[in-house]
């Protein structure tokens, strides 16, 4: 890795990953953002997760492409909030999480979604979201699995 590279990393201070001050200290640490209101009875499972764990989370529907002014601005607001995760399901073109990567620093870890329109039994959503490019990270679980999201998120959330 070249020195330009590394410079572009950067690293992040405890400082910078700490909620910003005015956060309300028993607010949400996870955001879970889908595409879809369809996708809400599948999403809602990562909730069941983050609920037993007793992290507090809040769940919305937002499309990246019907509503992406939403989408940039949840996401650019999430550190101020007290988020420190977001979970992004989306399902066909599956471009939710790659776009809350790109407004947000915090881990985003997206869930391949499967429905009657997808193609190839939900191939696409899951090329869609580990085909990310350099400097736009984002997690990906397995198709439907909003569970192991979750499960990823307290890990991360306990790191």
């Amino acid at each position: 890795m070249s020195e330009q590279q590394v410079e572009q990393v950067g690293t992040l201070t405890e400082e910078a990953l700490a909620p910003a001050p005015d956060a309300a200290p028993d607010g949400p640490r996870v955001g879970i953002i889908m595409g879809s209101a369809s996708d809400m009875e599948t999403m809602q499972k990562a909730g069941a997760v983050l609920r037993e764990a007793e992290i507090p989370y809040e769940i919305e529907v937002m499309s990246a492409h019907r509503d992406p002014e939403r989408v940039a601005e949840y996401c650019r607001s999430a550190r101020g909030r007290g988020l420190r995760v977001i979970i992004a399901g989306a399902g066909l073109s599956a471009a939710l999480p790659g776009v809350a990567a790109a407004h947000t620093d915090l881990p985003v870890i997206g869930v391949p979604l499967s429905g009657r329109l997808s193609a190839a039994g939900g191939l696409d959503a899951i090329l869609s979201v580990g085909q990310m490019p350099p400097g736009v990270p984002v997690a990906a679980v397995g198709l439907d699995n909003p569970r192991n999201a979750a499960h990823l998120a307290v890990r991360i959330l306990g790191a």
